[in-house]
């Protein structure tokens, strides 16, 4: 799946790296991602695919556990349920 930025969510980024702040519009509270989860927001970019994503992670972030890609994908649907990020189109541009 190609995933992209929700065209209804705020994003404010903090001028250290790895740090964001995101607000769907119609939502009340803000969600504040770091780390690693900051890594993918910035990943999600409507061209790459989750096993790009993922790739990328893993040459970032030390797996010790071996539980990058589950958590990945599961932060992927957190993502989604709070609607911060939607399917982009079929097409890669």
């Amino acid at each position: 799946m190609v995933w992209k930025h929700s065209s209804l969510v705020a994003e404010v980024r903090h001028e250290a790296p790895g740090r964001v702040a995101l607000l769907h519009l119609d939502a009340t509270q803000p969600v504040v991602l770091a780390g690693p989860a900051e890594a993918i927001w910035h990943l999600i970019d409507g061209r790459r695919d989750e096993t790009e994503v993922i790739a990328e992670l893993q040459a970032g972030f030390e797996d010790k556990a071996g539980e990058l890609v589950r958590q990945s994908l599961g932060f992927l649907e957190s993502l989604e349920s709070q609607r911060l990020i939607e399917a982009a189109d079929e097409a890669r541009q």
